[in-house]
């Protein structure tokens, strides 16, 4: 599965245009599993008749869609000197140098390494991540983790932009 992630932008493209962009979206196996709740929703619902069954059916796969879809938009962007990633919205000015993380020191960083102060935009199911300090002094949250599947590529995004400001 390949990352949906821009690591560069020509010259000539206009500043608002993202350095990096990347969603991190669910496996394939999720929504499967969606698709298995929607079905138990409708034998849940089968001993009170047919139409019943296929209400089931409907809900529950709705719901259960819309909670994989919505877990899994979570986007990763450089853009206009700043770092989007979910809600947060943090100027490149105020990070440090990005550290790629592979698999084994990417989960050390999400368990016993972690810090309850940081921010933390991880899934598990996406192995390698980035750290970045926040080096403004008036923000007491240490470091940004950020699961990706493209860690070199948002580490060059942000050192780019760093370079830039």
């Amino acid at each position: 599965m390949q990352p949906d992630a821009a690591a560069s932008v020509p010259a000539s493209a206009p500043a608002s245009a993202p350095q990096y962009d990347e969603r991190l979206t669910v496996p394939r196996s999720w929504w499967l599993l969606a698709a298995l709740v929607g079905v138990s929703g409708g034998l849940i619902m089968l001993p009170l008749g047919t139409l019943p069954m296929l209400g089931g059916v409907i809900i529950a796969g709705a719901l259960a869609a819309m909670g994989v879809s919505s877990y899994g938009s979570a986007r990763i962007r450089v853009v206009a000197g700043s770092l989007v990633a979910g809600d947060a919205r943090i100027p490149v000015s105020a990070l440090g140098e990005p550290e790629v993380l592979d698999a084994e020191e990417a989960r050390a960083w999400r368990t016993h390494k972690a810090d309850a102060r940081a921010f933390m935009l991880m899934r598990g199911y996406i192995p390698a991540a980035v750290r970045v300090e926040v080096t403004d002094p008036a923000d007491p949250t240490p470091y940004v983790y950020l699961s990706s599947r493209a860690p070199e590529a948002l580490a060059a995004a942000l050192t780019s932009v760093r370079a830039q400001a």
